[in-house]
């Protein structure tokens, strides 16, 4: 069951651990919201009648806009709360299957790597693997997202 976790600090992340975000149904809201903030109106996402003569039949997300949702799983999860510096990005991506509106989509994680960043005594490196799937269990992103995480000195660190 998934369920909001404590703000960890990178002391707290260790390789294997494991999280789970909550589901959130994609609307035709999000499509709207996403084509407005980027610019992105290709048809293939906006214009129902173009969509459903294509490979999908009807209209897809954008890859970026997954990608953004599950930026925001993580976040949601509770796990770096007020403890991330920075999001420092991503060895890859992966979306090997589209989403479509009234998909419930959801993210497993996994941290699979934490480092010591020696030109930082404040904070290290934390990669966390992710999986996006459907409510069928379809997998809808794959990639992995590098942090950089507050240690607990910074944060006992009254000036910080």
């Amino acid at each position: 069951m998934a369920y909001s976790y404590e703000p960890h600090y990178f002391e707290d992340f260790e390789a294997g651990q494991e999280f789970v975000s909550v589901g959130r149904t994609v609307t035709e809201s999000d499509f709207v919201m996403h084509s407005a903030l980027t610019g992105d109106w290709t048809e293939l996402h906006t214009n129902a009648e173009y969509a459903e003569d294509n490979a999908f039949g009807e209209r897809i997300a954008h890859g970026p806009m997954t990608f953004v949702q599950a930026t925001g799983f993580v976040y949601r999860t509770g796990i770096v709360e007020r403890t991330a510096l920075a999001f420092l990005g991503m060895n890859y991506m992966d979306l090997p299957n589209p989403v479509f509106i009234g998909d419930t989509i959801s993210m497993e994680m996994e941290v699979t790597e934490t480092k010591d960043v020696s030109s930082r005594d404040d904070a290290g490196l934390v990669v966390i693997d992710c999986e996006v799937t459907n409510q069928d269990g379809t997998v809808v992103l794959q990639g992995d997202m590098k942090f950089l995480i507050k240690t607990r000195a910074e944060a006992d660190d009254p000036h910080a």
